[in-house]
């Protein structure tokens, strides 16, 4: 602002008081600009104008599709007949497990069987059927059905067990249960908790012993079904399509809403931003009931007419196998997917693959390049994206570590902010006149998005929880009464605009999720006494594998700040190095499956790697 207002001094000093030529002021304001530092500004545009315009043009490119199919009603089922009739009989889906391959119209009609039979058990537009189950084609089928009808289905994360997984059948107020055969355990633990009006459904391999008594076959009903179906048209393009639940490490898993809308930009954004074929493979080893397999992976299947292929879990063993097996173009990935990958002994698999893309989120500088070079993927394809947020980003020339970028010439066209942030509170921290301060290049703040409803690409659908909502939305954060979603990352912006993860926040923590990290949890214990056996079977019932802490922190008390936050910040400094924390230290040995005393021996393996964890 102080160099534009000179700027403009400049040029009425010239021509006003001096009267010199339109040449000589143009010259004098050149010299001026470059000589206040106004050529880093020409250096950016010249770097960075291709990309923008790119992004920009992707940005437009979706809205205006978008907008177009509010206009019409088109919702993912509609869009999806759409590419159905483009190519029948082209493979849609594959599962690896068993090396089933559907059609687009086996997959279509696959889909209308669904919404047929729950129709014929009275579920209607608007009510909700969950889906508890692993990977395999029949899951795509089952959410899609669902859809034709306008029923909402919530997807339960396979991992959630006891208390959790019934905490989200609840709150999700599920009319109908479909749970894979390799489920029906973790259901029969809960089955006496169940509302008694729940229909409960099982597909797979049917053991009548093995799931609760009132519980149905599904694979034989739907066979009997009607395959032809018209699409629910209550529908529309900003109504509900399913519910994706957080993981449950910071408690209570939460239901994050996805509109029909809110799947095709998604999946639009990806394809048009990375540059998608429809003849690409897309191998897909990411859980269904999350967005990055569900609707970055499979979204390409249903909207842009792409195959993709399916695995219950992910192998780094069977990876490349895969992959050359079936012809895959694309894989998808999350960070630590990678770094399994790379910890592999070479193979001549690893070289004898078609992949020209890896695309997913997480993948961490230090091993970016190993992983492109080594495995000979041209392009790495990163985006960041949470299922509820409305500030999308995406890595769209492959810089290295980079989770995204946003215009420095062109900032208006996409409205998100990096805002200074307490990092050890995440208080957003505001200017004299209320607003959130901006981050300057090299400067880490939390990632935020303006929210504008009316906007395709800016609303925010939020979650189920509308307590959950509020805590995920500030005002005052770009100008006086405005609203923003705030992502709870801390990113850092480079000179060029390309944006850096500098940290995760809040109190989650994963194992095996999120890359060189391990979950420790600091517990209060005035007396020093824990049943630390009867703490690791407790954690076993309730808790996913991922959501249970790897080290223990015993405290006389725990310390909290003046808004009655706790302390973390020392906490993770001082981490569980015996010689520096004095309070009793545990790990869970894996193989006694309960948690030991960590002294000095037990640290030094662990870091040295002959610890099993």
């Amino acid at each position: 602002m102080l160099l534009g207002a000179s700027l403009v001094g400049v040029l009425l000093f010239s021509k006003l008081v001096l009267k010199l030529p339109w040449t000589q002021v143009g010259f004098s304001l050149l010299f001026l600009y470059l000589g206040s530092g106004g050529w880093r500004f020409i250096r950016v545009f010249i770097k960075t104008i291709r990309r923008d315009i790119f992004g920009g043009l992707v940005l437009l490119k979706v809205k205006a599709k978008v907008r177009q199919c509010l206009r019409e009603r088109r919702t993912v089922p509609i869009l999806f007949a759409s590419t159905v009739r483009r190519h029948p009989d082209k493979t849609a889906l594959i599962f690896e497990g068993t090396d089933t391959h559907w059609t687009f119209r086996q997959l279509d009609e696959y889909s209308s069987s669904v919404a047929n039979f729950l129709q014929a058990r009275g579920l209607a537009s608007g009510d909700v059927a969950a889906i508890f189950m692993e990977n395999r084609n029949e899951f795509v089928g089952l959410w899609l059905g669902m859809a034709k009808l306008g029923v909402e289905a919530a997807l339960i994360n396979t991992n959630l067990r006891r208390d959790a997984l019934l905490h989200c059948l609840t709150t999700s107020r599920a009319r109908a249960l479909v749970f894979g055969s390799e489920m029906a355990s973790a259901i029969c633990e809960i089955h006496a908790s169940l509302d008694p009006s729940l229909s409960l459904f099982c597909s797979g391999s049917w053991e009548p012993n093995a799931v609760p008594t009132s519980t149905e076959h599904l694979d034989p009903l739907l066979k009997d079904a009607p395959k032809h179906l018209p699409i629910c048209p209550d529908k529309g393009f900003t109504d509900k399509l399913f519910y994706i639940y957080t993981s449950g490490t910071t408690g209570l898993p939460k239901a994050a809403i996805v509109v029909h809308s809110r799947y095709y930009r998604m999946a639009a954004l990806v394809y048009y931003g990375f540059r998608m074929r429809p003849n690409d493979i897309v191998y897909d080893c990411l859980p269904l009931y999350h967005s990055a397999g569900n609707i970055v992976g499979i979204g390409q299947c249903l909207l842009h007419g792409m195959t993709v292929v399916i695995r219950k879990k992910f192998s780094a063993s069977r990876f490349w196998d895969d992959c050359i097996k079936y012809n895959c173009t694309i894989v998808q990935y999350i960070g630590e997917l990678c770094r399994y990958l790379l910890n592999q002994p070479p193979r001549e698999a690893e070289n004898q693959h078609q992949v020209r893309m890896a695309l997913g989120n997480g993948l961490r500088q230090s091993i970016w390049t190993n992983f492109s070079s080594r495995f000979h993927i041209p392009q790495v394809a990163e985006f960041y994206g949470a299922t509820e947020c409305n500030c999308s980003l995406g890595n769209f020339d492959s810089q290295v570590g980079a989770c995204g970028f946003n215009s420095r010439i062109l900032s208006f066209v996409y409205p998100i902010r990096l805002v200074r942030v307490n990092e050890d509170t995440m208080e957003l921290i505001r200017g004299p006149d209320g607003i959130c301060i901006p981050c300057q290049p090299g400067e880490p703040g939390q990632l935020v998005g303006r929210i504008i409803q009316k906007d395709p690409l800016r609303r925010f659908d939020g979650y189920l929880n509308q307590g959950a909502n509020n805590k995920k939305i500030a005002k005052d954060v770009f100008k006086k009464g405005d609203q923003a979603y705030l992502t709870g990352d801390v990113l850092v912006m480079d000179e060029l605009g390309y944006l850096y993860f500098r940290d995760r926040t809040g109190d989650t923590f994963r194992w095996k999720g999120t890359e060189g990290r391990a979950g420790m949890a600091a517990v209060a214990s005035p007396t020093g006494n824990c049943d630390l056996e009867r703490f690791a079977q407790v954690l076993e019932k309730e808790l996913p594998l991922y959501a249970r802490p790897i080290f223990l922190r015993l405290l006389p008390e725990l310390h909290k700040t003046g808004t009655y936050k706790f302390q973390k910040t020392e906490l993770r400094k001082e981490g569980f190095d015996p010689a520096i924390v004095k309070d009793p230290l545990f790990y869970l040995d894996a193989r006694k499956g309960r948690y030991v005393p960590l002294d000095q021996e037990a640290y030094s393996r662990i870091q040295a790697g002959e610890e099993k964890l």
